[in-house]
């Protein structure tokens, strides 16, 4: 067995007060990733990692890219009938985290996903390269594939369309959050901890939870 019992790590690049945070959650996670996104030290701050319960009834973690926010909620795009579409049609509660060691910050974030409009995945598709169009429309996402030679071949042949069409099966989801935490490392594992809990009159509860 790998011993990792001594890796060890300081953490000293922030502080998160109650009295420095905003009513409203979204201010905060604004504040963060612009922060993350002009630090240089984060390669993708939009990288989050989303984990659904799979039909299989296992909770599954991946990591996709963070593609709009706002008070309404967190959008990404996938293949419906993926792994994890397949997932959230069944169980829309999902969880998505952001983490930039560089920062020390970690975001956690629960809420529902629903698939958004057709005409804003379209949108959202046609401003894709077309590299990453032909992709959607070739890749039977989580589906047993015979060889890498398989989708070069498939690509081969839609590479010939010019205007390449969204397959009805890809679009966006939208996470509506029901939870929002935020976390800064501290020094001697004394974690800075800020949860929002969204309450029925649709304002946030804000609370510091225990490292």
């Amino acid at each position: 067995m790998a011993d990792l019992s001594n890796y060890r790590k300081s953490y000293d690049k922030g502080e998160l007060h109650e009295n420095n945070t905003p009513d409203n959650p979204l201010g905060l996670f604004s504040e963060w990733f612009l922060n993350a996104e002009q630090s240089g030290t984060v390669d993708e701050a939009n990288a989050m990692t989303v984990t659904a319960v799979s039909t299989d009834g296992y909770p599954r973690a991946r990591v996709v890219l963070l593609k709009g926010y706002s008070n309404e909620g967190f959008i990404f795009y996938t293949n419906y009938n993926s792994e994890k579409g397949k997932a959230i049609q069944i169980n829309n509660k999902v969880c998505l985290s952001f983490f930039w060691p560089a920062l020390q910050q970690q975001i956690i974030i629960k809420g529902n996903a629903i698939k958004i409009s057709e005409d804003r995945s379209e949108t959202y598709f046609n401003s894709r390269p077309a590299g990453s169009r032909y992709g959607a429309i070739i890749s039977p996402q989580s589906q047993v594939i015979p060889s890498r030679e398989y989708l070069e071949e498939k690509l081969i042949e839609v590479e010939t369309i010019k205007n390449p069409v969204r397959p009805q099966h890809w679009g966006g989801y939208i996470v509506k959050p029901r939870e929002i935490e935020f976390w800064q490392g501290r020094a001697n594992r004394l974690h800075d901890r800020i949860r929002y809990t969204l309450q029925k009159s649709d304002t946030w509860l804000k609370e510091r939870l225990a490292p």
